[in-house]
């Protein structure tokens, strides 16, 4: 059975994540890096566990771009709606459903294939193992789009957008753990987690052998330093030594 015992840890049977990395919506945290010679620019996904602090408020939890005309953007809005933003607003994912347990843990996975032909599967959002199928806004990505996640030189950003951070609202506020980005494949939720057999209640699993291509990274915010390295908040242990820029923890 999943479950939060002190010190933010997420234990699950056979499996415990002993990590978080808290985010301060009052102040400017963020991690950053610059995108390197991405495997497959058309397929990506992306998984974190996240326990929301605050309702009624954007969070921020992984951004692309320093345009604020053409940006990628996974968040949840000021209505407490997952949103999966792509091309700065022109292909948006709104969920009719509404998250607002801050007590709990949600599993978000967002897996991106814009060479589907058929719209709906080019992107598939997943929230505790569960797939998202009702939207009040749904607009897919063209077929053949290089998202910008996958751009080499852009930015990509953890807890804040990436075009300004002047305004309280475009912040992450809570924590965050097991967040990882897997270049060049659209995978099921079911490698990032799985339902327990007596609870069903959706947990995490021991991803640490997948492949996650040149542009993945896998953050377990094992470490404590604020450098952009082995030993900073944001280092990087896919293997890619893909290390995130910490900025303004406090």
């Amino acid at each position: 059975m999943s479950l939060i015992i002190p010190a933010n840890t997420l234990a699950s049977g056979g499996f415990t994540v002993d990590n978080s990395c808290r985010f301060n919506s009052a102040g400017d945290d963020k991690m950053d890096r610059t995108i390197e010679s991405p495997t497959l620019g058309t397929k990506f996904t992306f998984s974190t566990w996240i326990k929301k602090d605050l309702n009624g408020d954007y969070h921020h939890i992984l951004t692309s771009s320093a345009n604020p005309g053409n940006f990628d953007i996974i968040r949840f809005d000021n209505s407490d709606n997952l949103q999966v933003i792509f091309q700065g607003g022109g292909d948006t994912l709104t969920t009719d459903r509404e998250f607002r347990d801050v007590a709990a843990w949600y599993n978000i996975v967002v897996a991106v294939d814009t060479t589907q032909g058929t719209a709906a599967n080019r992107v598939k959002i997943y929230i505790n193992g569960t797939q998202e199928t009702s939207f009040s806004t749904e607009t897919y990505p063209d077929q053949n789009l290089i998202v910008n996640y996958q751009v080499s030189g852009k930015t990509l950003r953890i807890g804040a957008n990436t075009w300004d951070t002047s305004t309280g609202h475009e912040k992450l506020g809570g924590v965050i753990c097991e967040t990882v980005f897997i270049d060049g494949v659209a995978h099921a939720p079911t490698d990032f987690g799985e339902f327990d057999e007596d609870s069903g209640i959706w947990k995490p699993i021991d991803i640490s052998g997948l492949t996650f291509g040149n542009n993945g990274f896998y953050l377990e915010y094992k470490q404590s330093g604020t450098g952009t390295n082995a030993s900073g908040m944001g280092a990087d242990t896919s293997g890619n030594d893909l290390n995130f820029a910490v900025n303004n923890f406090t």
